[in-house]
Parts: structure tokens; sequence; C-alpha cells
């Protein structure tokens, strides 16, 4: 009965393919599980120390940079079976480290702790969703990633949900230290899924089996190398940095109006992790009810454009009235657009390049570009509240931007096509 129900959302093909996509989509709900915990104490920080908001920034970049260096050298020494775990529990490791200087460290340093964590805790956010992304994109074809994608972001979503709400009830009810220690539990879990799909999954490319145990090829610069070297993957990389200048713009003005609204710390971190509950229940309507239909009805490309689309009229919308409550509007419909549509056609683009592509260039792509797409969207719009603009002008200013992303977004889902139809294989000739 189950597997009817999920067959009539879901365009599976087999029991093998039934049970890859459970045990991705189990894999994404314990990550997001994870982070939706941790999520709404960063942004949090972000609203009590806004004027530094940009700095923080700054430091997430280059740290970030050295992230992914760090990583690809890893995945070059060992097979995803050992990278992909050890990644997890190398930030359960470090939760455990934040929760302890909470604890016995003197007050005085919390502002700076609350520093250090806001910057691991936006590398952690990129790093852990790109591992498991590049794992799916691994594990799953092109076809499949188009058929299955939508039902496995399902279940990050889901995630997304639970640790929300989780941190929507416990924020004011125990100290914060208390959150990161309960997130480390859904982080191992998820660990186990990464090893289970792993094991029971071979590479979505020719190898298979025998060459999802071997490691990466090339070194600990060669997946940033790539992405200089493949007009494919810099669209890829456009593509992300506009979509973060689009997401910058809104954070920032979502401290801004959160700061301006609210001034008890714990009803700030409540009402933002009610926004993320409502951002998640959309985003799985359009996953279970939308993405597949719309990735197979129109294609990756124009599905990839309509939330840049939608983000350049809520620009508009937000110069027009620019409120509390119009900004939450065009956040929700924005990112819930983001993560239901455009999250699950995006990773589609990387089901039709080469392993360490999928693993080391997307992750620069998802991480070092990401951040450095924050980084300059920051002091962007740091320099344009220098010189006097106000949240809407800003909005105003933005809103051309989208619209190039929207052309990018065109343009990269057609090349994605085209190499997919490279990789299908020729069809049989009858003999005679």
């Amino acid at each position: 009965m189950v597997k009817a129900l999920i067959g009539w959302a879901v365009d599976f093909r087999d029991d093998r393919e039934l049970r890859g996509m459970l045990l991705a989509a189990a894999y994404g709900f314990f990550i997001m599980f994870a982070y939706y915990i941790l999520r709404a104490v960063r942004d949090e920080i972000s609203a009590a120390d806004r004027g530094n908001l940009q700095i923080l920034w700054t430091v997430v970049f280059f740290v970030m940079i050295l992230a992914v260096q760090g990583y690809s050298w890893v995945a070059s020494r060992y097979p995803r079976g050992v990278f992909v775990p050890f990644a997890n529990r190398f930030f359960i490791a470090c939760l455990v480290g934040f929760w302890a200087s909470l604890v016995f460290l003197p007050e005085a340093a919390r502002p700076w702790i609350d520093r250090v964590f806001y910057v691991w805790t936006s590398v952690f956010a990129l790093f852990v969703v790109t591992v498991f992304w590049g794992l799916v994109a691994d594990c799953f074809t092109n076809d499949q990633g188009k058929r299955l994608f939508g039902f496995i972001a399902i279940g990050s979503s889901v995630g997304a949900i639970v640790g929300s709400s989780v941190t929507a009830v416990l924020a004011t009810e125990v100290p914060v230290f208390t959150l990161l220690l309960i997130s480390c539990a859904p982080l191992e879990v998820a660990s186990w899924f990464a090893g289970r799909l792993h094991r029971n999954f071979g590479t979505g490319s020719l190898g298979g089996r025998a060459e999802a145990e071997k490691p990466l090829s090339g070194d600990a610069l060669s997946g940033m190398k790539a992405v200089f070297a493949s007009p494919y993957l810099l669209g890829i990389a456009t593509f992300i940095a506009l979509m973060t200048f689009a997401s910058t713009i809104l954070y920032f003005a979502q401290s801004d109006l959160v700061y301006a609204a609210m001034t008890d710390r714990g009803e700030r971190t409540a009402f933002l992790a009610k926004i993320d509950i409502v951002v998640n229940v959309l985003t799985i309507l359009f996953e279970v009810y939308l993405t597949a239909r719309i990735i197979k009805w129109l294609g990756v490309a124009v599905t990839l454009a309509l939330v840049p689309l939608a983000v350049a009229g809520g620009f508009v919308a937000l110069g027009v009235w620019p409120t509390l409550w119009t900004l939450v509007v065009v956040q929700v419909l924005y990112r819930s657009g983001r993560y239901g549509l455009a999250k699950p056609a995006r990773e589609v683009l990387f089901t039709v390049v080469s392993r360490e592509e999928k693993y080391k260039s997307k992750a620069f792509i998802d991480a070092a570009v990401y951040r450095g797409g924050d980084l300059v969207s920051g002091w962007i719009y740091a320099g344009l509240a220098f010189v006097g603009l106000t949240i809407g002008p800003i909005a105003l200013i933005a809103a051309p931007a989208a619209v190039l992303w929207m052309v990018v977004a065109l343009r990269i889902g057609a090349a994605g096509e085209e190499r997919a139809k490279e990789l299908e294989p020729a069809p049989l000739v009858p003999a005679g």
C-alpha cells in the first residue's frame, strides 16, 4: 500500500530504485534535521550582531576556501564510503567543542563564541548538504535524477520542518548550547544512512560498484581548476553567484527588519524558526505535487528559470512596500521555490559530469563560490546602506540581477540537457 502511494507521486521503475530513493531521502532528512536545529541559532546571532555581518561573511569565505581544499585532499585519498561519513563526524566533534566552550568558558567570551559559531555553521550548512547531494548525484543517472530527486528532496524538507519545530519549541525553554548537543544525534544517524547508500549502490556512470570503492582522481586543487576549465561548470558557478546575491539581499533585509521589530533574542529565534516551518511545508507541497512534473513538462532549463523570475517580482514588491511582512512573504516564496523546484533541478545538472566534478568541483561551487557570492553581496549591501539607501531602493537595484540570473538558468539548463543526450546509449541497430 505504501509502495503504491509512493508510486502515485514518483515514477520509480523497480524495487532497487525505490530502495535507493528511500535511503537517500532518509539521509537528507537527518542532515537537514540537524542543520535546522542550528539554523535559527545562527540567524539570531546575525540579527544581534548585524553590524559585523559583512565582516563575518568575509571570514566565512576564507575559511570555506581552506575547508574545500582539505575536503578535496581527503577525497583524493579515500573512497566515498570513508570521506562522506568522516565529513559528518568531523562536524559532530566541532559541535561538542562548542558546547564545552559555552559551558566552561566565562560569559565574557560569549560574543566571540557566537561569532566563531556563526562562521562554523555557515561552513557546515553548505558542506554537509553539498556532500549529501554529491553522493546522491554519484549514485543515480540523469534520467533517474529527473524522476527521483524531487522525492529525495522531500526527505530534506521534512527534516527541516522537524528541526525547525524542535528549535521553535525549545529555544525559549533550554539554553542554546543544549540545542548544539541535540543536533549531534541526527547528524550521526545521517552518517549511517550515507554508509548504507554507498554500500548498496555503485555510481550512476560507467564503473559501477568498483568505481565507487576508489578514491577520486586529482589533488586538492583539481576540482577548483576543473570549474574554470569548463564553460558548463562555470555557468553553474555563475548561477550560484547570482542566487547568493538575491539570497544575501533578502537575508540582510531580514536581519534589519527582525531586529527592529523584536528585542528579545528568544522571541527572534522562535520567529525565524516559524518562518522555516512555513517554508518547508510549502517546499514539500512543491516536491510532492509539482517538481518532477514541472521538470518533465517544461524541462530543467525552464524549471531553473522560474525562481529567478519570481524573485525579480519579489524585489519590486519589496521596493514598493519595504515592511517586515512583505519581506516574510517574499522570503517564504523564494526559499520554498528555491528548495522545492530549483534545488532538485540544479542537482540534476551534476549527474552529467565526472565523479571528481560531482564531489570536488561541486564542493568548490556550492561552498566556496556560494560564500564568495555572500562575501561580495554582503559588502554591496553594506555599501549601499552606508551611502544612505534603505531596504526599498536596495531591493529595486537588485531586481535586474534576478533577471540576469534567469537568463543564466536557461542557458545552463539547456547545456545540461545536451550533455544528457550525448551520454544516452546509442540505440541498437538490428543485424542485417
